[in-house]
């Protein structure tokens, strides 16, 4: 069996990654093509180019990079094309991947899946029927997708999400990551400014100017960074100006991703970037804020497509508002540090949300990876 797949950024990395296990896990052997990062590679694929020219958000910061993703785009589609696999699938990064899509299912007749639904229930609700074009099968990761992707015309199954078999860290862990870097019994502050340059550039600073206010609360606190590895430099240039020194994670680590799980578990409370990082501090149990902001362009437009009142995915599984989030003009230090201190005074008000986002995703059920392979064996059958 061929399958082409891409991914765009390392969301999509973690997805691709656990999809092709799955697949291989059911079929045996399978010949992979296409784009993406360490996990997809590390389970077989030979990246086409490097995935982190794809990570970006938001449409000022795409305009100086396009004709670039032009050529990039024509360039992949011609890879499907003559590759002609059994499947394309396209993970997230819609900007990228559901061009590459349109082109292919007008020059072939290439099965495609996409994987991750668009956020037609927060903005631009059209996008499902334009997907539906060119695309035949969504995998969703939330619950409550798959109606709107039938009722533009796509099959859709609703996969769970990874984050919900990902290991934890255990709560001796936690207490040795504790001991390890000083911080013992002192409050804990996980600061996480996000995985793309373009969001850490731009988050690091407004989350900077949260500390003062955090300590002048909360004398004893400590900040953790945990640092993505396509920007655990950035990060620790950026932090060589801050009033104190954080405890900067670099995920270029052999252990990294150990250290990482143990932060997240050892943490009272964090200030995190909008994104999927909220349902990995809700598989650790951590309480959080959620702050974000965009190039000024970006939010004037997208301010005024917004359909829903929270970007927060635990807000929207759990169906509650109990994560406190700051979004565009609202992503002020001013409203975010006393916000965090609340939180850190306050956890147990997050906790029902937290467990019942975990819960609603799939956690105890079969692993995403698999039920995602599943769906797309039943996709190339036809």
């Amino acid at each position: 069996m061929k399958v082409f797949v891409i991914a765009g950024e390392l969301s999509g990395d973690k997805l691709g990654g656990a999809l092709m296990q799955g697949l291989q896990t059911r079929v045996g052997e399978v010949d992979f093509h296409g784009i993406g990062g360490p996990l997809m590679q590390a389970q077989g694929l030979s990246s086409l180019f490097p995935m982190d020219e794809l990570s970006l958000m938001g449409i000022a910061e795409i305009l100086p990079k396009y004709r670039h993703l032009k050529r990039r785009i024509a360039q992949t589609a011609q890879a499907v094309i003559d590759a002609k696999p059994d499947v394309l699938i396209t993970i997230d990064s819609p900007d990228f991947c559901l061009r590459v899509a349109r082109i292919v299912k007008e020059q072939s007749d290439v099965k495609i899946v996409h994987y991750v639904a668009p956020s037609v229930w927060a903005w631009r609700a059209g996008r499902a029927e334009k997907m539906a074009r060119y695309v035949d099968h969504v995998l969703a990761l939330l619950p409550f997708e798959p109606p709107l992707m039938t009722r533009a015309g796509m099959g859709c199954d609703f996969v769970g999400h990874p984050v919900v078999n990902e290991p934890v860290a255990s709560q001796a862990e936690a207490n040795r990551f504790r001991t390890d870097t000083g911080i013992g019994d002192a409050p804990m502050v996980l600061v996480l400014p996000g995985s793309r340059r373009g969001e850490v550039t731009r988050l690091a600073p407004i989350f900077q100017n949260c500390i003062r206010p955090i300590l002048d609360r909360l004398p004893r606190a400590k900040f953790v960074i945990p640092a993505a590895a396509p920007v655990a430099a950035l990060v620790q240039d950026l932090v060589q100006d801050w009033d104190m020194t954080p405890i900067v994670l670099d995920g270029r680590e052999k252990n990294a991703t150990a250290m990482k799980r143990a932060a997240f578990r050892a943490a009272d409370v964090a200030l995190a970037a909008s994104g999927t990082v909220s349902l990995e501090l809700a598989a650790s149990d951590t309480p959080m804020v959620i702050a974000y902001d965009m190039n000024w362009l970006s939010r004037q437009i997208i301010s005024r497509m917004l359909k829903t009142d929270t970007v927060t995915l635990v807000n929207l599984v759990s169906d509650t508002r109990v994560i406190p989030e700051f979004i565009g003009g609202k992503c002020d230090p001013v409203a975010i540090a006393p916000a965090v201190v609340d939180v850190f005074t306050n956890p147990d008000a997050q906790r029902a949300a937290l467990s019942d986002t975990m819960a609603r995703l799939g956690r105890g059920g079969e692993d995403p990876g698999l039920r995602a392979a599943d769906a797309v064996l039943r996709v190339i059958a036809g």
